[in-house]
């Protein structure tokens, strides 16, 4: 179980470390923007994110 969440965290890693290595202006803009939105609306979009992650997870899991 260990292994899977470090193997979780090391793809998130790629993933973003990805948007700042090639598009670093965009990131910025990301950041940017985010910042001028609520924190209700950030807090939901967050709560989206992990529900998305937990379904795809249990697909995996299931699936595989």
């Amino acid at each position: 179980m260990l292994v899977w969440i470090v193997i979780a965290i090391g793809l998130v890693l790629v993933v973003e470390g990805l948007l700042y290595a090639l598009a670093p202006s965009l990131a910025r803009h990301l950041a940017e923007a985010a910042a001028s939105v609520p924190p209700g609306t950030l807090r939901l979009a967050g709560l989206a994110a992990v529900a998305a992650g937990v379904v795809l997870v249990w697909l995996g899991r299931t699936i595989g």
